[in-house]
């Protein structure tokens, strides 16, 4: 097997698509027990914004990934390590994104059973995803990433 294929953390799905399946199981649960969660216009107004703002915070951070030199899908081997911009606050600004799209979306449909589907959300995306990159940046850039670690917050 090539190197390259090896040269990555070994994630269990592509992170969009983890958020996929949450929404389309919360969207589910609220098709068939509709439960809203707020007032209609107040959950719908929160949503929009918390869903722009996880656009604006996801764009943000592929921008600065990309000008790192380094690759944005965890999928392909990361060639340094990213502390600028939303990285100086969070490890994992793209995740983080996800999750306040979920529950941007979430509000939106205002359901309570959808928002419920945000922790598993973060669980998937805690041990599938997040602890196989740590694993896997702190093998390969020793205490640089370590270090980077102990100075910053894994989510927020």
């Amino acid at each position: 097997m090539p190197t390259e294929a090896k040269d990555n953390p070994g994630v269990i799905a592509f992170p969009p698509l983890i958020l996929a399946a949450h929404v389309v199981a919360g969207g589910l649960m609220h098709w068939l027990w509709p439960i809203p969660l707020l007032p209609s216009p107040f959950a719908r107004t929160i949503g929009a914004i918390l869903a722009v703002a996880a656009g604006a915070q996801a764009f943000w951070a592929a921008r600065i990934m990309k000008r790192a030199g380094t690759n944005v899908r965890p999928s392909q081997p990361t060639n340094a390590i990213v502390a600028a911009g939303p990285y100086r606050y969070t490890r994992n600004p793209m995740y983080l994104s996800l999750c306040l799209l979920y529950l941007g979306l979430s509000l939106l449909i205002n359901g309570v059973l959808p928002v419920v589907f945000l922790l598993p959300l973060a669980l998937t995306l805690h041990f599938g995803v997040i602890k196989r990159e740590e694993r896997y940046l702190a093998a390969k850039f020793g205490e640089t990433y370590l270090a980077y670690q102990r100075g910053v917050r894994r989510w927020i």
